[in-house]
């Protein structure tokens, strides 16, 4: 069977279940002009991916039938979450498309004292069902069967006093690590510290920069400073090279795919 495409289904798929593809997922697969008798392969978060053959097209609805889900196995071998002060204009939407396509876990949208960017309310809820779009769009794209989350906007305090317990600072490798994404003299570079087995949190400013209170803040709440080397990169893109470091050098899993083990 040739499958044309990959598509992002929200509700829980099911082997053998004919079902109509949410307005979003038809739509894009009309644009293709899919036919009766070719089959999709569908996702919904849940880690696999399930093959469906395309039973009719109707002027606004494609109805499939959904085959027997495939585990995909594309993700990190730690969880990574980017924690950032959201840049200005598009290049957040870059930020979670790229993050997306490189293997992060979360994106933890913020406020600091410097950004540009300012979200509130429902302007700030209707930007992170956008951005968890483009998450979504970008699973699609990359084969992931995990779509990371975007949480929801906070200001870069309240996000800080909401973390667990402030952790110690960590040795150069181990299962957890902080990361405070910084251009102090003292910071150590990212090569240098050891990415740790579990989980990384890294944090990081926005296109002015952080205040030395926010960076103390950070360092209260267990956030070490590492350093990118010598030249400055932008707002968006210093994440991200965190993440390539993370996904290239030993972060990444192989690229597996198999059928589901039955459990009984």
């Amino acid at each position: 069977m040739t499958m044309t495409m990959r598509l992002f289904v929200p509700d829980a798929l099911r082997a053998g279940h004919e079902m109509a593809l949410p307005d979003a997922a038809a739509r894009h697969a009309m644009v293709r002009r899919v036919q009766p008798g070719q089959w999709l392969r569908l996702f919904d978060g849940g880690g696999c991916d399930w093959p469906a053959e395309v039973l009719a097209v109707g002027r606004n609805s494609v109805t499939v039938r959904v085959g027997t889900p495939q585990a995909v196995h594309r993700e990190l071998a730690l969880q990574v979450t980017l924690a950032v002060a959201m840049p200005a204009n598009d290049r957040m939407d870059v930020l979670v498309e790229k993050a997306t396509e490189l293997g992060v876990t979360r994106i933890q949208p913020l406020h600091s004292e410097r950004s540009v960017l300012r979200l509130n309310g429902d302007r700030a809820e209707r930007k992170r069902a956008h951005w968890q779009a483009i998450a979504q769009a970008a699973c699609e794209q990359c084969g992931r069967a995990v779509v990371p989350q975007v949480a929801a906007v906070q200001g870069w305090s309240d996000w800080l006093r909401g973390l667990a317990v402030p952790v110690a600072a960590p040795a150069p490798a181990g299962a957890n690590a902080r990361w405070l994404l910084s251009l102090q003299p003292g910071a150590l570079a990212v090569a240098a510290r050891g990415l740790p087995t579990a989980e990384l949190c890294t944090l990081s400013g926005p296109e002015g920069g952080l205040t030395q209170e926010e960076e103390a803040a950070a360092r209260a709440a267990g956030f070490v400073a590492v350093g990118l080397g010598p030249r400055v990169l932008r707002a968006e893109t210093a994440p991200l090279a965190v993440l390539a470091f993370a996904a290239l050098s030993g972060g990444g899993s192989s690229d597996k795919t198999g059928p589901v083990p039955e459990h009984g």
